[in-house]
């Protein structure tokens, strides 16, 4: 347990938690919407501090991110809690646990984190997944600070449901981002997530403004999120806010937790890709076998530059910075991007 960085306390020892936009105001000996962060007389503290529930070797490909250092592979790491409330989600065991009553969890302070990445073969770094990493937000930065010295890369899967200070503070230590942006009306967000998607806009728009490695995942559900008018609201604003050039993510839907509606059909992802390519040069289809739409080709000249096929490792044909090698178009992230260690925890 460490105290949090980002509250307010009243008069009456309740707490206003300032690190995302859902704001909670937290009683005495009381927990806010994410589980994991409790009030403890006018104190708020961070109830999952070095506890991790899940640790694997994984490929990059897997955050998702295709463009950031493809073929390597990434120590990724998870907690417990989240800031949404997703009727969906995968990892509802930990994203939505209570530390009280989660016991199925190891203890790694920040710098066993990093000394097991550098003991892992062939890994770039440490990407934080699994449940939402705004939950164990002082970690993340102690981790990625320790992690920056040690030329280790750094990546966050996230649902970008931060507030502004915050953000600038992981920007300052984060290399690669993967947002999922699951769906572009705030009456889905309300309604499957209960929370807001403005605040989730704000956070893409800052981390491409920041120059910093970003990808987004759009995971379509049948009836929910489908409308083609707003899909293509969605890719146009990406386009015009972050650039053609943002690597788009569209995955497949698969019933699970609190969901019951049927699988994402083939055919709509199909349409939702056709469109999406009209507007953003990189689009790829997630949870889908299908080779050819998880190929990377050079967005001038069609280079054939990364092929990714099931259970196969992935096939690479830029130059080792990345670059196209028929017409030298930067394509993909080899190279370190800028952070600052001293920024982190």
């Amino acid at each position: 347990m460490i105290r949090s960085l980002y509250y307010q306390t009243f008069d009456d020892h309740s707490v206003q938690c300032g690190l995302c936009p859902h704001r909670c105001v937290i009683g005495n000996h009381e927990r806010g919407i994410c589980k994991v962060r409790i009030n403890k007389d006018g104190h708020l503290y961070s109830e999952d501090y070095e506890r991790i529930t899940a640790i694997h070797l994984d490929p990059v490909e897997k955050k998702p991110l295709y463009h950031f250092y493809p073929g390597a592979k990434i120590l990724s790491i998870g907690s417990m809690g989240c800031t949404f409330k997703c009727l969906f989600c995968q990892n509802y065991e930990i994203s939505q646990a209570q530390p009280k009553n989660n016991t199925h969890y190891s203890s790694y302070p920040p710098d066993a984190i990093v000394k097991l990445a550098l003991e892992q073969p062939e890994n770039i770094g440490i990407a934080f997944t699994y449940n939402e990493p705004v939950t164990f937000f002082e970690y993340m930065l102690s981790v990625a600070g320790l992690s920056i010295k040690q030329d280790l890369k750094t990546v966050m899967v996230t649902n970008g449901f931060i507030n502004k200070k915050p953000l600038e503070n992981l920007i300052t230590c984060i290399d690669a981002f993967n947002v999922d942006l699951k769906a572009f009306s705030d009456s889905f967000y309300q309604l499957v997530t209960q929370s807001k998607l403005e605040p989730v806009k704000k956070t893409i728009k800052r981390i491409a403004d920041a120059k910093k490695h970003l990808e987004i995942t759009n995971l379509v559900i049948p009836g929910l999120n489908d409308n083609i008018d707003e899909f293509e609201e969605m890719v146009r604003w990406i386009a015009g806010e972050t650039g053609n050039t943002t690597v788009l993510h569209i995955s497949r839907y698969f019933p699970n937790y609190q969901m019951n509606i049927g699988s994402t059909p083939i055919q709509l992802l199909n349409d939702l890709y056709n469109i999406a390519k009209k507007h953003l040069k990189y689009v790829y289809l997630g949870n889908v076998p299908d080779i050819e739409k998880n190929t990377t080709h050079c967005n001038f000249c069609g280079n054939k530059l990364i092929v990714r096929e099931p259970n196969r490792p992935v096939s690479i044909f830029s130059d080792k910075k990345g670059r196209c090698p028929r017409c030298g178009n930067q394509v993909l992230d080899f190279i370190g991007l800028t952070t600052d260690p001293g920024k982190c925890l």
